[in-house]
């Protein structure tokens, strides 16, 4: 999922665990229950909003349309019938719940670290602990990325 791919002649970008917004996004639906007649995009709107006290200038009906379009292209969401109502397929259950465990649980605390970027190999100081677990952390999410890929 983290691979752009195609949805006719237009490109989809992958969904990424660093992309707040798409985090945001699947917790809400994930904590929604389930709907049985699925969700209105101004339902999860206001959802987003009020569940991360967020303002509407913040994250905008645009911004969420384009998240749930890239959902859809992977495979995330399915329409219910000819409705413009959605809601979380049996692979974006999945897929939500490994995103959003992962990013609370690892990601949460490494973004709260002084790394806010990739690690480069090169630059790695032999003593410190920190940094060398969280190389060897950064090789292992880069291992599964590359087995979900293959």
């Amino acid at each position: 999922m983290a691979l752009p791919g195609m949805s006719g002649r237009t490109q989809i970008a992958g969904i990424k665990i660093h992309d707040t917004r798409m985090m945001r996004l699947m917790e809400v639906l994930l904590h929604g229950g389930t709907q049985l007649n699925g969700w209105r995009s101004a339902d999860i709107h206001r959802a987003v909003l009020t569940t991360f006290g967020l303002s509407a200038s913040t994250y905008t009906p645009t911004q969420l349309r384009y998240d749930l379009g890239k959902m859809k292209a992977h495979g995330l969401l399915e329409c219910i019938g000819r409705s413009y109502r959605c809601r979380l397929s049996d692979k974006g259950t999945k897929a939500a719940l490994m995103f959003i465990l992962f990013h609370k649980r690892v990601c949460g605390p490494l973004a709260n670290s002084l790394f806010h970027h990739r690690p480069d190999e090169a630059l790695k100081p032999p003593a410190s602990k920190v940094e060398t677990a969280y190389h060897e952390a950064d090789h292992a999410i880069q291992h599964v990325l590359d087995l979900l890929a293959a």
